[in-house]
């Protein structure tokens, strides 16, 4: 690709942003770009948090789900063969992105995170990879959370924290525990092995089939789909989903001690809130030395927590698995385009954050969310990733080879496309809970697509370029008109050639048979 000075910008350096950094490089020939990282190394919520989680095609994995050093090893790895680091400005804080419709760019102002020098730059394309689920919440709400004298953490910090912290601390009787529950949740029904562990190893012999027997891998990610991923999505009457909830309930049931009943059946329906495995949980509470408690957190004191029927329980450690805060609901930093219009004032204007196919945003040239407002679904983060880079290098391919200036999604389908969403979503399991894919907990639902994934990928596969603004784009216009023409042309030469064929053959039969 000949690139004629121009220049984009990348925000994160997570998964998101180095695969989008891959995908100029591989597929546009494009080296002209900088990622933008906060902080001191690559990987985002893989540099920031250990839990395990399900991760891309891979033969060396060592289990099915990656654990946080082996996944931050493998995009460091993928950064390095792909010499990304060259590319990126680590402890670099994006603070704005003012677009200057003149020169068609954005104006960019960063800050080091170090010293607190500001620099400027420019870039004609800002792609926003900032992720979502990074920060982990620390409940400051609760008094006194800053006054306890033992150890404390967030979960976050330890991979055994999601999957097996609860049944790993109490297998030694002498520790004390209590898990503090606000919220039931539901549980996955499906046993994934024996040992009911989510995290399924993988042998020597498994990484060499993956690695060296064509199709195994794919065939093996292709099943993991096909059971977990794709029956959320297959249509189910009420009769269905209240089947669905009465297995999940006596599941619960039947694992728990009966004293705790009454509080472990959730009230919301299963899908409103992340249905989780389980890890060796519900077997962990019956032992003697865990116990489980409802009463709610009134305060935290130097030595212990106070509960809400005023009982005092002493404490040396406290962990908090209260998940993170989400960035969707506010975006993260001044991002101004045309007419002033800001991405933070496009979002509280529609009553939560809101975009056109999850990716673009009215007003806002040249600028694209990657895993934007209402992208989650039942597929994976990454998947979703790559379907949104892919679409977004069909936008901004005119743009770095100097064949338009700038594409702006217009307001029209982006207002008819989230209607359809919301009207969608008003009708599902994600309107029955307080929960942080909803603006405020309770309103608007930003985060979840209510479809298969398959209609995500649909939809993204290639823009509609009536639903965009273009400008200075006569040179793209011009060569979009004569691949048309060549298209029509291909289609007229084989529906003549095939229809001389059948003509053919007509009357050759006819022929036979006089």
């Amino acid at each position: 690709m000949s690139e004629i000075q121009q220049r984009v910008a990348i925000i994160g350096a997570g998964i998101a942003g180095l695969t989008q950094a891959i995908a100029l490089k591989t597929k546009l020939k494009f080296h002209n770009f900088t990622i933008y990282e906060k902080e001191s190394e690559v990987g985002g919520v893989w540099r920031a948090n250990t839990y395990p989680f399900i991760i891309r095609p891979y033969p060396y994995w060592n289990a099915s789900h990656g654990l946080q050093p082996e996944i931050q090893a493998y995009w460091i790895e993928l950064s390095k063969k792909y010499n990304l680091y060259p590319h990126i400005a680590f402890n670099t804080k994006v603070l704005s992105a003012e677009w200057d419709d003149a020169r068609q760019q954005y104006n960019i102002i960063v800050e080091d995170v170090s010293s607190g020098k500001r620099m400027s730059s420019v870039a004609n394309v800002v792609i926003s990879a900032v992720g979502i689920l990074q920060v982990p919440n620390i409940p400051y709400e609760i008094p006194g959370v800053r006054k306890f004298k033992g150890a404390s953490f967030h979960s976050a910090h330890d991979w055994k924290c999601l999957l097996r912290f609860v049944p790993s601390i109490s297998e030694d009787l002498s520790v004390e525990v209590v898990n503090f529950i606000r919220t039931p949740t539901w549980f996955n029904t499906r046993q994934q092995n024996k040992t009911s562990k989510p995290r399924i190893p993988y042998s020597n012999t498994v990484k060499w089939i993956f690695a060296n027997i064509p199709l195994v891998m794919q065939l093996h990610r292709t099943w993991i789909m096909l059971q977990y991923i794709a029956p959320p999505h297959l249509p189910m009457g009420d009769r269905a989903l209240q089947k669905k909830r009465d297995a999940m309930t006596k599941y619960i049931l039947d694992n728990t001690p009966d004293r705790y009943h009454s509080h472990m059946i959730p009230d919301h329906p299963p899908g409103c809130k992340r249905t989780v495995a389980n890890s060796g949980f519900l077997k962990s509470i019956c032992r003697s030395n865990v116990t489980l408690n409802f009463d709610g957190i009134a305060e935290i004191v130097e030595n212990g927590i106070i509960t809400n029927t005023g009982e005092m329980l002493l404490f040396d450690i406290i962990v908090y698995a209260t998940g993170f805060t989400c960035k969707q609901e506010s975006y993260p930093m001044h991002v101004r385009g045309l007419n002033g219009a800001t991405v933070q004032g496009y979002y509280e204007a529609h009553g939560g954050p809101t975009a056109y196919l999850g990716t673009a945003i009215p007003d806002s040239p040249n600028f694209y969310l990657i895993i934007g407002p209402n992208t989650g679904g039942q597929t994976a983060s990454t998947w979703t990733a790559e379907v949104q880079i892919a679409y977004v290098l069909q936008l901004i391919e005119p743009v770095l080879t100097g064949s338009a200036s700038s594409f702006t999604v217009k307001a029209t389908p982006t207002d008819t496309y989230n209607a359809k969403l919301q009207e969608r979503l008003s009708r599902s399991v994600h309107v029955h809970c307080f929960s942080w894919r909803r603006t405020n907990g309770t309103c608007k639902v930003f985060h979840s697509f209510p479809w298969p994934g398959t209609v995500f990928w649909w939809l993204l596969r290639r823009p509609n370029w009536d639903h965009y603004t273009a400008v200075d784009a006569e040179k793209w216009a011009r060569a979009r008109r004569r691949k048309d023409v060549k298209s029509i042309l291909k289609c007229a030469v084989v529906l003549t050639l095939l229809w001389l064929y059948i003509s053919g053959s007509a009357q050759r039969i006819l022929y036979d048979m006089w």
